[in-house]
């Protein structure tokens, strides 16, 4: 059941002229309800990005939305229409947190700093959001801190299980927090990491977290930073599993809305650049706003994330990088050379299905997720084996997918130098390592 304020801000209308043939759709903001009639960059067509294809599915079709989005002239929140449902793009899911040893170790650091600065003990109740495999909870769990998971993607709500995280398999809304707080099931801290923009019903989620929040309860969110998409070139973060993409501006008034106010916020380096924000119910007066949230305001506006025409410039950049990809490979096939990817990552995926790569051009790619390997990237169908297929075939590029793990990535695969091997990363421009 939505709430009505949710169902009011739908993501588009179709309205019937008298003939009885339908209306094009009009398009109206996820948050406030505006229509939207600005674009922000047009990606071309595109399949979802985490959908992984296996051998029998490369002679059937495969659906391609597209991958337009737009500003909204009034809060100024980037978006996407909604073309497929998040049952369709999240019941059963490739993304397991727990192979990126990055990731873990920010997870570990998170929960030492939350338990640090707020005092949470076994007198406690953690609920996470989008949970995935339980690779944060476990942390907390660790600590003796009672721990719960809302993680809609049964397959991986399954491998949190049996490593001893109790989990609810359902989406998260209104009618999930009411469900939770009948069971007496509200949180001191309620995570959300990386989940705020997968969301199609914002209003529905924000007005869920409001009824599942202890009234001195904190909740922190992490997402990537619009000023760093925008700044940093990382248009390929955009995908259909991404409805929203937010600067603090935005976000403030969303939360706002449902009665939560952010109290402070932190610029971190995760995916390339996130926010992490902290929440409480606008009537909890125990926790003041920090400077750090006036500052990223004034931050946020002296970049112009709050007029519209700064956002009408943003296009012209990534056709440049597609440009720059695109020459790239052309010289180093016509020179003889072989390329091939590291990563499987949604974010990827956006990236080949804009520029039109495929076999042609990249061999196959690697990824240490076993679920991902034997089966083909969307849409260009490249091949995904097991690390162990870059030493056996020695190419000459080893083309970085997952460019916020770029670090990562050249430490582990290093050997490749041995034979002359070298790197490339293309976002925020494409740049060869040696």
């Amino acid at each position: 059941m939505e709430s009505s304020e949710s169902t009011l801000l739908a993501a588009s209308q179709v309205v019937d002229f008298p003939n009885g043939e339908a209306a094009p759709r009009k398009k109206c903001c996820r948050a406030c309800g505006a229509e939207l009639q600005h674009a922000f960059v047009d990606l071309g067509m595109s399949p979802l990005a985490n959908s992984y294809l296996k051998a029998a599915d490369l002679d059937r079709m495969e659906p391609f939305y597209p991958l337009s989005t737009y500003v909204c002239d009034q809060c100024l929140l980037v978006q996407l229409e909604e073309f497929e449902s998040p049952e369709a793009i999240f019941g059963d899911y490739a993304y397991f947190s727990s192979y990126s040893d990055s990731w873990l170790r920010h997870a570990k650091a998170y929960t030492e700093m939350m338990v640090a600065r707020f005092g949470f003990d076994a007198g406690s109740q953690i609920m996470e959001i989008a949970s995935n495999d339980g690779y944060l909870l476990r942390n907390f769990k660790d600590m003796g801190i009672p721990v719960l998971g809302v993680e809609p993607a049964r397959n991986v709500a399954k491998v949190a299980e049996a490593a001893g995280i109790p989990t609810v398999v359902k989406f998260f809304g209104v009618q999930t927090a009411q469900e939770l707080k009948a069971q007496g099931r509200q949180a001191d801290l309620l995570i959300g990491n990386n989940v705020l923009a997968h969301v199609p019903n914002l209003n529905d989620f924000v007005g869920g977290m409001k009824i599942v929040l202890k009234p001195q309860g904190i909740i922190t969110m992490e997402f990537p930073h619009l000023l760093q998409l925008m700044q940093q070139n990382q248009f390929d973060t955009i995908y259909h599993e991404h409805f929203s993409y937010f600067s603090f501006l935005t976000v403030e008034q969303v939360f706002a809305r449902h009665g939560l106010t952010l109290f402070d916020v932190e610029e971190i380096p995760t995916h390339g650049g996130s926010l992490r924000i902290y929440g409480r119910h606008a009537e909890d007066a125990g926790k003041p706003v920090s400077e750090r949230v006036s500052r990223l305001k004034d931050k946020e506006q002296q970049a112009g994330l709050d007029e519209l025409a700064t956002y009408a410039a943003f296009g012209q950049q990534v056709r440049e990088t597609k440009h720059a990809l695109l020459d790239f490979l052309i010289q180093a096939k016509r020179a003889g050379k072989t390329v091939v990817g590291y990563g499987a990552p949604a974010k990827g995926n956006t990236l080949l299905n804009y520029c039109g790569v495929r076999t042609d051009f990249i061999d196959y790619t690697v990824d240490r997720n076993p679920h991902k390997q034997d089966r083909f990237l969307p849409g260009t169908h490249i091949p995904i084996h097991g690390p162990e297929m870059i030493e056996q075939t020695r190419p000459d590029y080893l083309l970085i997918l997952p460019w916020n793990l770029k670090e990562e990535v050249m430490e582990q695969m290093a050997h490749i130098r041995t034979w002359g091997g070298q790197f490339v990363v293309p976002i925020p421009t494409l740049q060869v390592y040696p």
